[in-house]
């Protein structure tokens, strides 16, 4: 689905990402982990258009992501922000329906908004409610269920977990897994969180030096050397 070749950038003659290379294939759950300032974030900067890498190519289905492919690329993804990032002056459900209200009567997408509060375990009564009146935790479903208001074929979630408490941030990755599996779409995660990367993740990828230092599937990772001071283990001999 997502394809990144030779992905370079730098700032002020920093680098920070050196020669990336990255897959992900079509309904694959992709978990990004990394030190911070490694660089994760302005790896899905660099796939979403935010940043424009100095080097290197990212492909989309085949196809390079560039002036023509990007918007329907744009179209069809969907994103968990650090924070949930809800509009503070918009009520919950026109913060679902942010995107949908674009092309279609507001009562067709307050439905639709419901509807989504509704699979990430928000009642109707919280559609219209301003994100002030939210807790963390049920800011973070509403931005979820913004993230898959229109249906995304991919879907990006940076550090889903941060500032949530261990319980509700258990609840969060298994509705993000539980999502990913029911729509069939291409998830890419970038987190810190090792017990995220468990529930969510089919595969992992770490980001090192401004490279993939290690990738593979998720229950690999526990003999991996690379991933030693992420789990906690000490690297074999």
């Amino acid at each position: 689905m997502i394809q990144v070749s030779g992905l370079r950038k730098s700032f002020g003659g920093k680098p920070v990402l050196s020669g990336v290379d990255l897959a992900v294939g079509q309904g694959e759950s992709l978990c990004v982990i990394g030190q911070s300032g490694t660089g994760k974030s302005v790896l899905l900067k660099c796939i979403l258009g935010l940043t424009q890498p100095d080097a290197g190519q990212i492909l989309w289905q085949g196809r390079p992501l560039d002036r023509r492919t990007r918007p329907a690329f744009m179209a069809r993804f969907g994103m968990l922000f650090q924070g949930a990032a809800l509009f503070d002056s918009l009520t919950v459900w026109q913060n679902v329906a942010f995107r949908l209200r674009q092309r279609m009567p507001d009562a067709q997408a307050r439905a639709v908004a419901i509807e989504k509060l509704a699979r990430v375990g928000l009642g109707p009564e919280t559609a219209d409610l301003m994100p002030a009146e939210l807790s963390g935790g049920m800011a973070k479903r509403a931005g979820l269920a913004r993230a898959i208001a229109d249906d995304p074929a991919v879907i990006f979630f940076d550090e889903p977990t941060t500032g949530l408490d261990p319980i509700r941030a258990r609840r969060i990755n298994d509705l993000i897994r539980g999502i990913v599996t029911e729509t069939g779409a291409t998830a890419i995660t970038i987190t810190h969180d090792m017990d995220s990367v468990r529930a969510i993740g089919d595969r992992v990828a770490l980001l090192q030096d401004g490279r993939i230092a290690w990738e593979g599937q998720v229950p690999a990772m526990d003999h991996a050397a690379p991933l030693a001071g992420f789990l906690g283990n000490t690297p074999p001999l």
